[in-house]
């Protein structure tokens, strides 16, 4: 194992390896301090940026982070190493991808360059680089990547925030949910898909929530797609049994252990990918799946160690579940940022910090990642934070954030964004909806010539037959 050393303000400071430098260089986060990997100073975080920025991309090819013949993660990070689109960038070191990624996102043609280096890029190389980045850094690069899927609604169109309906309800009430989702769609929510957490995993009750939205979607002619958020195996056997299934979705994380913990493994989520596409139902894409993510997933379920028995830093861990998806050619991918706890993001500084590097690493790596801007009400951050994250995302070109009716995710336990917000960052930086989606708002007569959500009364034309019909 080769040891890193670099000489700071006149102490040597020593790194035990590529494992033991990432998470040293890593910004502050309790879920690190809790791992034990973490640096002890902001003085050894330094040395370990320094030694980072001079170490050469190929490093990342020859020295893995958790073994190759113990994890199938580390497998499909390297076995599917595209080295042609390597090319581009082979001769770099860290340091020198951030220049090279500052550059190129100045420029007209900074989305077809990124597309076509993100196959020669390994999540490792992704993460490292984030840590040497300030926060602007993040959103330039990200706001220069493009990544566009589509399946009813196309996501990622550059000019676009699509909003992910999450409609959740304790008890699974039909009349709950129906009233949740009529709300979000009179806000213009809805466009990235109509989303639920069941609050049970049995496919009956999973059945029950597809044919729901399904109805709803048909009898309003809405041009999204829905989604109970049920495990995989549930949705694969729904699909055999013929229920109106528009995408797949399954949490993920970046080692193999963690995805044992969730019950998956790579081969059953292709399966699952390749059931979905046989229906066929999307119009304008065959991308049916949906995967979330989120920092310290690994660390929760002890499945975080590296090579030498080393714990990995929970963002690298986080960035390596992206190559998961990335083998899955998804339509949505959002971490979950502040779902798990101030255990792994203490307060709104580390969320901010981990949404962004989040985004900006999913879409290096040519995914539609989106971010559940949230937090658990034991955490030191609030709704103000909130409002930050979301606005720095939405500048950075973010491509769907999740809603859920007043910010309260009255069945989970956290607080996320409300409806209302999503209209905010679209009016305030001059977005619209999904273009399928937007046109069909239009027709309603709900968009004003700037294709904005008029400002109209709750009850008043056009809107009041949308409401009469949604409850009847």
């Amino acid at each position: 194992m080769v040891m890193y050393h670099q000489r700071l303000g006149g102490t040597t400071h020593t790194f035990d390896g590529l494992v033991d430098l990432l998470a040293k260089a890593t910004p502050r986060r309790s879920g690190d301090e809790l791992a034990g990997c973490a640096a002890h100073s902001d003085a050894e975080r330094a040395a370990a940026q320094w030694a980072l920025a001079e170490l050469p991309l190929t490093v990342f090819l020859n020295e893995t982070v958790v073994p190759y013949e113990t994890d199938e993660v580390t497998r499909l990070i390297i076995d599917g190493h595209d080295r042609a689109a390597f090319q581009a960038v082979s001769h770099l070191t860290v340091g020198g991808l951030r220049d090279w990624l500052l550059a190129v996102a100045a420029t007209p043609e900074a989305g077809v360059t990124l597309a076509a280096v993100a196959p020669g890029l390994t999540p490792e190389m992704v993460a490292a680089v984030s840590k040497l980045m300030r926060n602007q850094d993040l959103i330039a690069v990200a706001h220069a990547a493009r990544v566009r899927t589509g399946f009813r609604t196309s996501i990622g169109v550059p000019g676009t925030l699509a909003t992910r309906l999450q409609p959740n309800h304790p008890t699974d009430d039909p009349r709950g949910i129906a009233a949740a989702v009529l709300d979000g769609l009179l806000l213009g929510c809805g466009d990235a898909v109509i989303g639920i957490n069941p609050a049970t995993d049995s496919p009956r009750a999973t059945a029950d929530l597809l044919y729901l939205l399904d109805e709803v979607r048909v009898r309003f002619e809405i041009p999204t797609q829905s989604c109970v958020l049920s495990h995989v195996t549930t949705t694969l056997g729904l699909i055999e049994a013929g229920a109106p299934v528009d995408l797949v979705f399954q949490s993920i994380a970046g080692t193999e252990g963690a995805n044992s913990g969730f019950g998956v493994n790579i081969s059953l989520l292709r399966e699952a990918n390749e059931a979905g596409r046989s229906l066929r139902r999307g119009t304008v894409g065959d991308n049916v799946m949906y995967l979330e993510t989120g920092q310290g997933s690994a660390l929760s379920a002890g499945a975080h160690l590296g090579t030498g028995g080393k714990p990995v830093d929970q963002q690298t861990l986080e960035t390596r579940a992206y190559a998961v998806a990335r083998d899955l050619d998804p339509l949505l991918v959002n971490t979950v940022v502040g779902f798990i706890g101030p255990e792994y993001l203490y307060d709104g500084k580390q969320i901010i910090r981990a949404g962004l590097e989040d985004h900006f690493c999913g879409k290096l790596l040519g995914l539609p990642m989106g971010v559940d801007v949230c937090y658990t009400n034991h955490a030191e951050a609030d709704q103000d934070d909130m409002d930050t994250l979301l606005t720095l995302l939405a500048a950075a070109g973010c491509p769907f954030v999740i809603a859920v009716p007043g910010a309260d995710d009255i069945m989970l336990g956290y607080q996320s964004l409300a409806y209302h917000d999503a209209l905010y960052a679209r009016k305030v930086l001059g977005l619209t909806p999904a273009p399928e989606f937007a046109a069909w708002l239009d027709g309603l007569g709900m968009l004003d010539p700037h294709g904005r959500l008029r400002q109209v009364e709750p009850l008043s034309s056009p809107l009041r037959a949308l409401a009469a019909r949604g409850a009847a």
